[in-house]
């Protein structure tokens, strides 16, 4: 009996910067360090890369001339484009890069950075991606007799991870967003710090640099408040973290 043996092929970085040398000294110790790499120039380039690959990552500088990064992370996020996105900034204004993560990005690292420190930084974003289910998974017994969430007009099946507005519209939820909400659901009218929200979430600990709690609740403020600027449904408790505040008919 012959056993066939298959490999996972490494993960395929694309690289987006305009600086030449920049671009092609990260590419080779990207390569060094074990990933597969494409390597473009600026927006129409990055497409073109795309068109030829799907990159499991993408690494994307924020300044580029035509197409910033923020445009061309909010045209791949618009698209439903959910390829992890690594921004790198030379600007030192923390709004900046969280207006970068808040348009989708998963993580930012700014210049001069350590080439070392962006490994470290792609492989936890890949680790987290690798977590997301690729697509909604198969209902249990456990959860169909559990039956749907419904909070604020709003629904939430876990079987299916379906969500629905008061209008009955679907409600498109990225996977963070999805845990994110449940762990809310879960425990309503509590106090939920940064840490626990990790805990429940995500169920491991964050790195240091991590920043998700903040930017996940932000993305799903836009999505069920109706006022994303005056929130409602989930408050901020100043250092305690956050609330979630709707009565919660739960299965």
């Amino acid at each position: 009996m012959t056993t066939t043996t298959t490999t996972t092929p490494e993960p395929l970085l694309l690289v987006v910067d305009d600086d030449r040398d920049i671009r092609d000294l990260l590419g080779r110790f990207l390569v060094r360090h074990g990933f597969r790499v494409m390597l473009a120039a600026d927006g129409a380039d990055m497409r073109a890369r795309m068109a030829e690959a799907a990159p499991d990552l993408i690494i994307l500088d924020l300044m580029l001339p035509g197409e910033d990064g923020l445009s061309l992370c909010r045209g791949l996020r618009a698209a439903g484009d959910g390829t992890p996105i690594v921004m790198l900034t030379a600007m030192g204004e923390d709004v900046d890069r969280i207006v970068g993560l808040e348009l989708g990005a998963d993580d930012y690292l700014p210049k001069p950075f350590n080439p070392r420190e962006l490994v470290a930084r792609i492989k936890a974003v890949l680790r987290r991606a690798g977590d997301r289910p690729a697509e909604p998974q198969a209902a249990t017994a456990e959860d169909a007799a559990g039956g749907v969430y419904r909070f604020a007009g709003y629904t939430l099946d876990p079987a299916t991870r379906a969500c629905t507005t008061p209008e009955g519209a679907p409600l498109e939820l990225s996977a963070g967003e999805y845990d994110m909400l449940l762990a809310f659901l879960d425990h309503p009218r509590r106090v939920l710090s940064r840490d626990q929200l990790l805990d429940l979430a995500r169920g491991r600990t964050a790195i240091p640099f991590d920043r998700s709690v903040d930017i996940q609740v932000s993305r799903l403020r836009r999505k069920i408040e109706p006022d994303p600027k005056t929130p409602t449904l989930i408050k901020t408790v100043r250092g305690g973290g956050y609330l979630f505040t709707p009565e919660v008919d739960r299965p």
